[in-house]
């Protein structure tokens, strides 16, 4: 059967669905992202991606699929906040309907959620999670307990989609050095737990390529400005600035900053950075000077539709009218393996569909290239997509597979 095949009778809200699909026992999807806030034009594409999934399901999906759509942002913060994301995983643990968490999205807010769910038993797939603390041991930290302080059951119920930050870092410090001919760089971080890690495996990965770091900063992200500190990244004279760290956290004000004072040289940012409102923020003239290339673990949507995601695009453009953001293909792919694994077990047990869903291997039913998840819950897929910022928009550069690092 065509895995592309519509579903009408699948909902994604609460509306009235056909007399054969009200027949069906019902089972709900929830996921747990920033929907308020600057983050929000990003997960509008990764709930998008999920709402895809749901619709092109089989006609012989045995359950009613109904969808929830969670805030764990708040207005005061602009951004997710601890107490929103437990709430989230608590009412979710509590609904015995629900069957999977899509999310969260941020890595710290996956503190909050992992160990509540854990207990429950209820799988989470997470389209945007980078920290790799979250499923593998890092090196070099032995106090902190990760992974296994947000598994209190003994047993793996998280996974993620995307590559991790111990992807992402090197396979940009590759791109500096062969791509830039970078033969040095100046890192800041923005002191979180998300942007400290990708500065980290960054850092480490240029010193095993010889690339000089001329220094490291963490920055104030309730300053003002950072004129001050670019002047003294100037001074250093780097042939790149890495920083760690999101929009939130002062990508933005770190650009336009180093753009009027800072030095001559290719700004490279994260993930964290890749939405459209950090070239708002930031405004789209400052990279008519300032050179700044955003990376991020998957394939940009121009590349994705010259190959497996063909299709994948083109129903997304048709349902929602718009080009997909690099997220949306993770969105999509967290929803089609839970839906896969789902159908496959057949009944609403959570510890069946979670070991499913764990025991995924050579999945091709999505708009990725054929992966699996390993055995902490990383996928196997590792790549990079890097974009240069140019005239208000990310424009695919190079794509880096891990076999490059």
């Amino acid at each position: 059967m065509n895995r592309r095949t519509f579903l009408a009778a699948a909902a994604v809200s609460a509306t009235a669905t056909p007399a054969f699909a009200q027949k069906r026992e019902t089972i709900k999807l929830v996921s747990s992202l920033p929907r308020t806030g600057s983050a929000q034009g990003q997960t509008d594409h990764i709930v998008n991606g999920i709402k895809l999934a749901i619709a092109e399901a089989d006609k012989g999906f045995p359950f009613d699929v109904r969808y929830v759509d969670m805030d764990d942002a708040t207005a005061a913060q602009g951004a997710w906040a601890a107490e929103k994301e437990a709430d989230n995983a608590q009412a979710a643990a509590k609904d015995k309907d629900v069957m999977a968490y899509i999310g969260p999205y941020n890595s710290g807010a996956a503190k909050f959620s992992m160990p509540i769910l854990n207990e429950e038993g209820l799988v989470m797939v997470s389209p945007s999670t980078t920290w790799p603390g979250l499923t593998k041991k890092v090196k070099g930290d032995e106090k902190s307990g990760e992974p296994g302080i947000y598994r209190p059951s003994g047993k793996v119920n998280f996974c993620r989609v995307c590559p991790n930050d111990a992807v992402q870092g090197p396979l940009s410090a590759v791109f500096v050095a062969d791509e830039l001919k970078a033969k040095s760089v100046y890192i800041l971080d923005d002191k979180e737990l998300y942007g400290v890690g990708v500065a980290d495996a960054f850092e480490s990965k240029c010193k095993d390529l010889k690339v000089k770091v001329l220094g490291r900063e963490s920055i104030d992200t309730r300053a003002k400005d950072y004129r001050e500190l670019m002047a003294k990244v100037k001074k250093a004279a780097p042939d790149a600035v890495h920083f760690g760290g999101t929009t939130q956290s002062g990508g933005p004000q770190l650009a336009i900053d180093m753009n009027a004072v800072g030095p001559v040289c290719p700004f490279v940012v994260p993930d964290g950075c890749y939405e459209q409102a950090f070239i708002t923020n930031t405004g789209a003239e400052t990279f008519d000077k300032l050179v700044c290339y955003v990376t991020i673990g998957s394939v940009e949507s121009a590349e994705l539709a010259k190959g497996t995601g063909a299709a994948f695009v083109k129903a997304y453009k048709a349902k929602f009218k718009v080009e997909p953001e690099i997220y949306a293909v993770y969105g999509y792919e967290a929803a089609a393996i839970v839906l896969a694994a789902i159908k496959s077990v057949g009944k609403k047990d959570r510890d069946a569909i979670r070991k499913a869903v764990l025991a995924t291997k050579d999945f091709d039913n999505g708009a990725l290239d054929k992966w699996s998840f390993d055995a902490d819950g990383d996928t196997t897929l590792q790549q990079i997509t890097v974009s240069k910022i140019e005239k208000g928009k990310f424009v695919p550069t190079k794509v880096i597979t891990v076999s490059e690092k």
